[in-house]
């Protein structure tokens, strides 16, 4: 039992050490020469002029979401649609149940208007 947890101990050290190890070795090893170029802001190499606080539309962000919810769909239907075959009816009920309620949520989605590109 006592192997079982060192394991676990030695695993968990390790997920600890692996991702502060480059922050830390960075930390010191990274070159420093600021000077006036290297501290401006970049935008895609162009001074910006006027007002760059730009406010826009929420539509964006609702297509980007709709996207998401789908894309994450598939991630979770195709383990299903591949064992299939060898899936017991409660799971293919289940799958079923899930496609019915993302279809609801994009008829529900059409129906407010919110993929409608204006």
């Amino acid at each position: 039992m006592l192997d079982q947890w060192l394991f676990v101990g030695i695993f968990v050290s390790i997920a600890a050490v692996f991702p502060l190890l480059p922050l830390v070795m960075a930390r010191f090893l990274a070159p420093r020469k600021p000077n006036r170029i290297k501290q401006e802001t970049y935008e895609c190499g162009i001074e910006t002029v006027g007002d760059t606080w730009v406010q826009f539309k929420i539509q964006y962000y609702v297509y980007a979401l709709v996207f998401l919810i789908f894309d994450i769909e598939t991630v979770f239907l195709y383990p299903w649609a591949v064992s299939f075959d060898v899936l017991p009816l409660f799971a293919v009920f289940e799958g079923v149940l899930f496609i019915l309620i993302l279809a609801a949520g994009l008829f529900y989605a059409w129906r407010k208007g919110a993929l409608e590109w204006s």
